[in-house]
């Protein structure tokens, strides 16, 4: 059974679209798919770079934003427009705050063993500090240098969502917010979970804040405690066709390869060529994995790229072997 969102005529005029990501929400999301090795071809190479630039303190982060389950509310501010606001809310919580919400937070899932260090955040003001400049180095690493590509998707996708309001109403925005795990069926909103709950929700006339998210690509997230209003995500859209991203075309989003190499040998081919330059040696299949392609298209780009003298590709008990010239480094160094 789905969990099911009721709406009344009150929580329709109510329901509104959020300007974009919330900063916060997306790391939430983010340090949960670093946790796991869902869908590769979306977050694989992502996952890769972001756990190479990472200091290890993110785990204490990650402790409190695990890969499934709850996150410990202080560090929620999913609606908080910037990261610097959402970590300045962090850091003003009062401490009595702090020790009712890491009593709730260790009592919903008493499988998860509560990690010894967290005893004393309700008491050491120090460690909430320090635990708030560990999220925005996190920020920092695996949100902030894809920004741009984020804010240009979310563009597309309000133009999207404009689009489907006025031609078909709240009707056809709500219909199209995610066809695989988002059905509208009025006058109730069925969402299939990741953690697959259950159950019924009465917005009882607060209506329903719809936030997009790039790394919320597959299931929504919600929460319909939220004050002044429950949200829920759904992914970015750019196609009336196609209402989510792809799995290529979310790889792409979070790649960091430069627009300039991009605008020159087309965004495949630049994320192939600097894939080779970061994993020289690699195979043809180790390749298509770590671009996000298939085999035969990694083959293809790769074959482009030898007759450009970019790269070089040798061979070892049948095996295509990959690594960049100097002008394919000289190239990606000059982009960058």
């Amino acid at each position: 059974m789905p969990l099911r969102i009721h709406f009344t005529a009150e929580d329709l005029t109510r329901t509104r679209l959020a300007g974009g990501p919330g900063p916060m929400l997306e790391l939430d999301i983010a340090l949960r798919l670093l946790q796991e090795g869902s869908h590769p071809t979306r977050f694989g190479a992502w996952r890769r770079e972001s756990l190479r630039r990472l200091s290890p303190r993110v785990r204490r982060l990650c402790d409190l934003i695990p890969p499934t389950g709850w996150t410990v509310e202080f560090l929620g501010h999913a609606t908080a427009d910037t990261i610097e606001e959402a970590l300045d809310r962090v850091r003003a919580t009062p401490a009595a705050h702090v020790r009712k919400n890491m009593e709730t937070w260790a009592g919903r899932d008493h499988r998860r063993p509560v990690p010894a260090w967290t005893q004393s955040l309700g008491s050491d003001k120090q460690l909430l500090l320090e635990l708030a400049d560990t999220a925005a180095h996190a920020h920092k690493h695996i949100i902030a240098p894809y920004q741009q590509h984020i804010d240009a998707l979310n563009s597309a996708d309000q133009a999207l969502r404009a689009r489907q309001v006025a031609h078909g109403g709240l009707q056809a925005l709500l219909s199209g917010l995610n066809p695989r795990c988002i059905q509208w069926k009025p006058p109730v909103l069925e969402l299939t979970m990741a953690s697959g709950s259950t159950g019924d929700i009465h917005l009882a006339g607060r209506g329903l804040l719809l936030i997009p998210s790039v790394f919320g690509a597959v299931y929504p997230a919600l929460d319909d405690t939220a004050e002044p209003q429950p949200w829920l995500t759904y992914p970015v859209g750019l196609r009336d066709t196609d209402l989510f991203l792809s799995p290529i075309d979310t790889a792409r989003t979070l790649s960091t390869v430069s627009d300039s190499l991009a605008a020159l040998l087309g965004h495949t081919r630049a994320v192939v060529l600097w894939t080779i330059a970061h994993r020289p040696g690699c195979t043809t299949t180790e390749l298509a994995r770590h671009a996000g392609i298939s085999p035969s298209s990694a083959s293809e780009h790769a074959t482009v790229l030898r007759r450009a003298g970019l790269t070089r590709t040798t061979r070892h008990d049948n095996t295509a072997l990959h690594t960049t010239t100097p002008a394919g480094h000289s190239l990606l160094n000059n982009a960058a």
